[in-house]
């Protein structure tokens, strides 16, 4: 079962009390305003229809004593008829009609029998209607009935008006309660709000959040804490405690794995020069250089556990140096001259070019790029990380790459681009993102010879969201395309 519709369901929290706070007064309203309707619409028809019995009343007696006058005497707008045992008017107030009877015999039978019987004010030449009653009168061998009226037309303009009021009343009163409503729940949100911007903010960082105390004793990486004795106080206060023991847990992990890298890597230096001596001068037979590899990667892994430790617990990048792409690549190509397969830097064309979206195929047709080719394109960043990020890229691409490995570098109105493109088996879309997941390697690079640690593209993203960019792969249609970019606000190009 459902809490409520889906689309209630999307609503804010204070969207959705508005509502029920809306809908629910809308309905008392109504109810009240009907109800209030229904009595007085109802008291006033009543007070009518006494007026116009005691009106009959008073003429019945005045017939019963003989006292009978034509016209008869009334106070203001009554109508008042005296109708004979065959109904014709014998007499009458000086408005009444002195020919035609005001109740049809039907209605005069109702009257009688004491219903209260609302009749059309033009049968009496008035407007509006007349709230009727009847009363027989006189002696038994000269009964009469004194039909009496009383003008409606007073109480149809005050029920006119309470309708009008509450039509156009009603929904002003919702609407001046509902700006009510919306401050005062925003009020009383207001401090979940400050809460929900706090975890926002410790939630960006990706760093342990070690608490630090300032000058007036504030923790910024912490949820502010009300100052009202309430839950909300009581919540904030246990999510701090959580986050406490959350940072005590990451710092442990933390210093682990940093602990234990460091602490790898002076055994497998030793052990590495060892095999490399026993293989030089020829001992141990072909057990060294079978161990070499092996000894290789692990010092491999451990140099990528290291860079992961120190990536999750160093500061991130904020102003960093400014860092020139080009030369940046210029330097990579230059590293990677005895690769398996080429390593070339693509041309970038005019300003127009750069700023356009050109395949991997048309930056490697473009050749290798020299100095008159190139823009010079900068970012804000740290040199060494993208230097480390570049690089395991482009081993990355080397390694699965079958002719060739192309760097390109440009820009375009949504930010700063860097891409490496090999021309290998590609990658399939559903593992385009699993591959950044730490210690993932698809099934063709599970050899261990020729497969990586499974680190380099997680250390990569994480060394780039540290420096204000990202990193994304896609199909070069042969091949990948790895792509680095950062957002206008962080990628600056010079011209």
């Amino acid at each position: 079962m459902t809490a409520g519709p889906r689309w209630f369901q999307r609503l804010t929290i204070r969207w959705r009390l508005m509502m029920i706070g809306l809908v629910g007064l809308a309905v008392a309203l109504l109810a009240a305003g009907t109800l209030l309707y229904a009595v007085l619409s109802a008291t006033l028809t009543s007070t009518l229809g006494s007026e116009a019995s005691a009106a009959a009343g008073e003429v019945a007696t005045m017939v019963d004593q003989g006292r009978l006058s034509d016209p008869v005497p009334v106070s203001g707008a009554l109508v008042v008829q005296v109708l004979d045992s065959s109904q014709r008017v014998v007499a009458g107030s000086p408005v009444a009609d002195r020919l035609t009877p005001l109740l049809t015999a039907e209605e005069l039978t109702r009257a009688l029998a004491g219903e209260q019987v609302t009749v059309p004010g033009s049968r009496s030449g008035l407007s509006g209607g007349l709230q009727v009653a009847a009363v027989a009168a006189g002696p038994g061998s000269a009964r009469v009935t004194v039909v009496a009226g009383v003008p409606t037309g007073e109480v149809d303009v005050s029920l006119r008006l309470v309708r009008t009021l509450l039509v156009i009343g009603l929904p002003v009163l919702l609407l001046v309660l509902a700006a009510v409503a919306w401050r005062v729940i925003g009020a009383a949100l207001a401090p979940v709000e400050a809460l929900r911007i706090g975890a926002e903010r410790i939630g960006a960082d990706p760093r342990p959040r070690r608490r630090s105390a300032q000058a007036d004793g504030a923790a910024p990486d912490r949820l502010p804490v009300p100052e009202t004795n309430d839950e909300i106080r009581s919540l904030a206060t246990t999510l701090n405690g959580m986050l406490d023991r959350l940072d005590a847990l990451s710092e442990h992990q933390q210093t682990f794995l940093d602990d234990a890298a460091h602490e790898l890597r002076s055994p497998l230096a030793s052990l590495r020069t060892q095999l490399e001596v026993a293989d030089h001068v020829g001992d141990g037979g072909s057990l060294p250089a079978e161990l070499l590899p092996d000894i290789q990667r692990l010092s491999l892994l451990v140099d990528d556990l290291l860079v992961l430790a120190r990536s999750g617990s160093g500061p991130a990048s904020r102003g960093g140096e400014t860092v020139d792409l080009t030369a940046l690549l210029r330097e990579i190509v230059s590293r990677y001259a005895a690769a398996p397969v080429p390593v070339t830097l693509a041309a970038v064309g005019s300003d127009a070019d750069a700023g356009s979206e050109l395949g991997p195929e048309a930056h490697a047709a473009a050749g290798p790029m020299s100095a008159g080719d190139a823009r010079s394109l900068t970012v804000t960043a740290s040199r060494a990380d993208l230097m480390r990020v570049v690089t395991n890229l482009v081993d990355n691409a080397v390694r699965h790459a079958s002719t060739r490995v192309t760097l390109a570098v440009g820009a375009d109105p949504s930010g700063t681009w860097l891409r490496v493109t090999d021309d290998g088996h590609g990658i399939p879309p559903a593992d385009r993102e699993r591959v950044f997941e730490r210690f993932t390697r698809l099934d063709e690079a599970r050899d261990r010879d020729t497969g990586g640690t499974g680190l380099g593209l997680p250390i990569a993203r994480e060394l780039l969201r540290r420096n204000g960019a990202d990193v994304t792969l896609a199909d070069a249609t042969p091949g990948v395309l790895a792509e680095v970019r950062w957002t206008p606000r962080q990628g600056v190009v010079s011209p």
